[in-house]
């Protein structure tokens, strides 16, 4: 969402699936280029359980869209989904080096999200302010947008998509579900819904219904962003903190079990004190930690960047679910 002014885990292939909008992708070239200061080997945040493993800004010079990415779905292959807050949808290729750290952006497309009657969505943010993404394990993609709040199922078949059940709950016009996750430690079609301003959460399924669930913890420490289901139970949190006094941006990856209590807090201050991060995506690494990356929505602000981070979080000793 803009907000500068007053600012799956899925083991899933989707090579088979046709894309969930409107028209054919169109194959964008996308330069990424390691995050400057953070070049030496400095790392954003303080030392924990929290590893560094790369950061990219992400710029192309064949589209003027590629802005305002508000959420992130990564496969274990390195394929990457993104979509914006004007309804586009970049799908893409993570490249890490040999030590698995992040270093580039490959094979990357440009594409319209579709409405219900199969027609793009209409320009402005009125029916395309897009904010929480899900990728089901069959690759139909899932999408809220708020100000005409609503949950979208795209079907990996291409056909139009369709309205899922969402929360009941009276939104703010430009603070709705901002996170969208699968939840599947409450069944194969149960979804998780965040809210921005609240940090409230529901438990919603496919077959119909919503149901309050907790709040994500951190009073005075930002607004909920994105969502991610962890192995054992656990959730990661994407938590936005801005100061309008001094317009400083500060960022928190909160690590919570499955009731909702805090197991590790992650905190990304200077020098990422402008960027907008709103999606976050996890994967589990071989060695038992978790691949966390993070993607930054640059409000099509001079001042902010699209980028592109990744951590690496090794449970703390008596972090158990």
């Amino acid at each position: 969402m803009r907000r500068w002014a007053g600012l799956a885990l899925v083991a899933a292939s989707l090579a088979a699936c046709a894309p969930p909008a409107s028209a054919l992708p169109v194959p964008i070239h996308v330069d990424a280029q390691p995050v400057a200061e953070w070049r030496e080997g400095a790392k954003p945040g303080p030392a924990d359980n929290f590893t560094y493993a790369g950061g990219l800004v992400l710029t192309s010079k064949d589209t003027a869209r590629l802005h305002g990415l508000s959420d992130l779905v990564v496969l274990p292959d390195g394929r990457m989904i993104s979509q914006s807050d004007e309804g586009d949808l970049v799908r893409a290729r993570i490249v890490l080096d040999a030590e698995g750290r992040l270093t580039g952006v490959a094979d990357a497309t440009f594409a319209r999200l579709a409405g219900p009657d199969g027609q793009p969505l209409p320009a402005g943010k009125s029916e395309s302010d897009a904010e929480g993404l899900a990728l089901w394990p069959n690759g139909d993609l899932m999408v809220s947008f708020e100000r005409h709040h609503r949950i979208l199922l795209y079907p990996a078949d291409g056909t139009p998509p369709r309205e899922v059940p969402h929360p009941d709950a009276p939104f703010p016009n430009n603070e709705g579900m901002e996170a969208l996750a699968l939840d599947p430690a409450d069944g194969p079609d149960a979804y998780r819904v965040g809210r921005e301003d609240t940090r409230e959460t529901w438990v919603c399924r496919l077959a119909g219904g919503c149901a309050k669930s907790f709040a994500v913890p951190g009073a005075g420490e930002g607004w909920l962003t994105s969502a991610r289901a962890l192995p054992g139970g656990r959730w990661a949190f994407l938590l936005r903190d801005y100061n309008p006094l001094t317009e400083a941006v500060t960022i928190r990856i909160r690590i919570t079990d499955a009731a909702g209590r805090t197991l590790d807090t992650h905190r990304i201050g200077a020098p990422a004190t402008v960027d907008n991060f709103e999606g976050l995506a996890a994967l589990p690494n071989p060695d038992g930690s978790v691949r966390l990356y993070l993607i930054s929505d640059d409000n099509f602000s001079s001042r902010q960047r699209t980028l592109l981070l990744a951590f690496d979080w090794r449970p703390p000793p008596g972090a158990s679910p």
